[in-house]
């Protein structure tokens, strides 16, 4: 085993004394030291705070505010700093339920293009670190550095703290990092200690490390599984650390497995380097419930072309067309129908959303609506001529001569019939890839 006191200081990079509290150097208390610190190699970087982190650098009087990016009061929190944390909202918290918290927060509508914009400048930089970076979102991602310490000159750990420096430096946000052996660990180190976290968990420590954490720190133990194991008198997992895999599995099946191996720290999943998107989709929150076509049928419609021309700029179709309702009194409702062929026109993602959504106008209001395409797969598959129904190659022929006069004009140059003047019935609030 390495020298168990080995470490640095994270702002000036100084190597410390055994035992040290402050940086001799710089007199930073910003320490990172661990007995396996120069032989760990996997990493999980996720941006702090990330939506409200970057209004936060483009207008300095919120620095010191609470800032809740999200919709209107109907909507949702998307993301909260710190500062609105501390007083108890939480990301995905009805809108109204964080101002009740919180009703000094500065509300700030989501602005997606220019936080993409800022997550490819750092998926840039950790591209610069190595060639091994799977994104997880918008604002994190994995990273192996194993073998990049002859490129950097440095161990993996020192060149993710320069890293973070960077981040600061040339992007105006921080990030926190967890650093360990593998996925599952690295993952839940970059949650320990944030804002401008950096956290090690090593392969010896693993077992003892998690002995008292609950069940939930487990990936895929939601609420209602958790809520089945507590049935079963399991809380901690300790307590998985003490059953043998064959009862486990007897009791959960391959779930039980996962749960034995995760619960000594045994993960091999690998980092892989551009895993591409499992789905794109648009959706909105309301400013009032609708459960009228002549409302939902132009606000399907205005999501469904915003997720044909993603598919279209990115070169990728999807063959599953996801509808996503959101009740009034916050049930969600997921339908979905798989087509004979991948598609990236608004118009087949708008067709079949709309026979799905006619199912559910039973005069049930509804708070969301939210439309997408699962499957993926490259454009070059996509939409061959239709047999069956000659007219949907036209409506093809006729969305592509609209969007060249919109990438000429700008996309609200030129609306169909079901989207003119929509302006009032609903916004989209939400993109997910």
């Amino acid at each position: 085993m390495t020298d168990p006191q080995i470490g640095f200081c994270r702002d000036c990079l100084t190597g410390i004394e055994p035992h040290a509290r402050r940086c001799k150097r710089c007199g930073s208390p910003r320490l990172v030291r661990h007995s396996e610190l120069d032989t760990l190699t996997l990493a999980h970087i996720d941006c702090d705070a990330f939506y409200a982190a970057v209004e936060k650098r483009d207008d300095p009087s919120l620095v010191d505010k609470p800032v809740i990016i999200g919709g209107g009061r109907r909507g949702v929190v998307s993301t909260a700093c710190y500062i609105a944390r501390i007083n108890g909202v939480r990301s995905a918290m009805p809108m109204f339920k964080a101002l009740e918290a919180c009703p000094d927060a500065v509300i700030i509508k989501p602005n997606m293009e220019k936080y993409v914009a800022v997550g490819r400048q750092i998926r840039a930089m950790m591209d610069d670190l190595t060639p091994m970076v799977q994104p997880v979102s918008i604002d994190e991602a994995f990273l192996d550095l194993a073998g990049t310490q002859a490129l950097h000159r440095d161990s993996a750990a020192r060149t993710l703290a320069k890293f973070a420096q960077r981040i600061e430096r040339e992007v105006g946000i921080t990030v926190s990092i967890g650093l360990s052996y593998c996925k599952f660990l690295a993952k839940v180190a970059s949650d320990l200690n944030k804002p401008r976290g950096f956290s090690v968990i090593g392969r010896a420590e693993a077992p003892s490390f998690l002995a008292d954490k609950p069940v939930t720190l487990i990936w895929g133990v939601g609420k209602a599984f958790a809520d089945k194991l507590a049935h079963d008198g399991i809380r901690t997992i300790g307590q998985l650390q003490a059953m043998e895999e064959a009862e486990l599995m007897r009791r959960y099946g391959t779930m039980g497995q996962r749960l034995w191996r995760l619960a000594r720290g045994h993960d091999e999943r690998r980092v892989e380097p551009r895993e591409g998107a499992k789905s794109v989709s648009s959706e909105t929150t309301f400013d009032h419930d609708l459960s009228k076509p002549a409302d939902l049928v132009p606000v399907l419609r205005a999501l469904s072309e915003s997720v044909a021309h993603r598919l279209k700029k990115a070169g990728i179709a999807g063959q599953t067309v996801v509808l996503k309702l959101k009740t009034s009194d916050f049930k969600i409702r997921t339908r979905n129908r798989r087509l004979d062929d991948p598609t990236r026109y608004a118009d087949r993602i708008f067709r079949t959303g709309l026979s799905l959504l006619e199912r559910e106008m039973d005069g049930t209001r509804f708070r969301l609506l939210g439309i997408g395409v699962a499957d993926l797969s490259d454009a070059g598959l996509a939409d061959p001529p239709d047999l069956v129904d000659p007219a949907a190659s036209r409506r093809a022929v006729a969305e592509t001569a609209m969007d060249r006069v919109r990438e000429k004009f700008g996309r609200q140059s030129l609306e169909t019939g079901y989207t003119f003047g929509r302006s009032s019935r609903g916004r989209p609030s939400q993109d997910g890839t």
